[in-house]
């Protein structure tokens, strides 16, 4: 009678964790990478613009992002260098960077949407261009630039989340362990050529006979 060996498949509810981790993980490595790029180059970009009367003539104004707020420029750089510091730590540690990503996002959403409205950085140039600290720009308008920022924070926000709910499973930049979470098995020393000069020389030095002869 012939025995056959039941092989094991890995249970469906233990893969599940896996696959999750592993989409989580490039979904936030993705979407934060994306978001700090989206955030600073719209913070480059012309946000508003008007015109300022100087000797009854119109000068046209223009504000960058820059120029409104540098918030959503420092927190993009500071949730790109936090999505980097996600994979070098763990635990509590990753928890907490985990945090300021997500902080980091929203932050970046609150100061675009504010500065999307905002005129006192035209204001200043309009008071720089005719002497009058008193003048306001006329014809104000702005663009779409500051709600791209804003969507460029959500993105960082949402990358932050995901840390926070799957952050766990995602390995860390150690390589002492392997995608399974196992340690690496060591290298074993590999076994010394008695026949190599420099061998029979230490066999001699412990008083040992190198060739294997008996001294009886």
């Amino acid at each position: 009678m012939e025995y056959v060996t039941a092989v094991p498949h890995p249970r469906p509810e233990a893969a599940a964790p896996a696959r999750s981790g592993r989409r989580s993980l490039a979904l936030a490595l993705v979407s934060g990478a994306l978001g700090a790029a989206v955030a600073l180059l719209a913070t480059r970009q012309r946000w508003s613009e008007g015109t300022a009367t100087v000797a009854g003539g119109a000068f046209p104004l223009t504000a960058k992002g820059s120029d409104v707020t540098g918030v959503p420029a420092a927190l993009a750089i500071v949730g790109l260098a936090a999505l980097v510091a996600v994979f070098a730590v763990r635990g509590a540690g990753r928890l907490a960077v985990s945090a300021l990503l997500a902080l980091s996002g929203a932050g970046i959403v609150v100061a675009s949407l504010s500065g999307a409205s905002d005129s006192s950085a035209l204001d200043e140039k309009a008071a720089q261009a005719t002497g009058d600290t008193s003048a306001a720009v006329a014809s104000l308008t702005h663009t779409a630039w500051p709600y791209a920022a804003a969507a460029g924070g959500a993105l960082i926000l949402l990358a932050g989340l995901l840390a926070l709910r799957y952050g766990r499973l995602w390995p860390g930049m150690s390589g002492r362990y392997e995608r399974g979470g196992a340690p690496r098995p060591r290298r074993r020393a590999q076994a010394a050529d008695p026949d190599r000069p420099e061998e029979m020389w230490k066999a001699l030095d412990r008083g040992e006979d190198p060739t294997g002869a008996d001294p009886a």
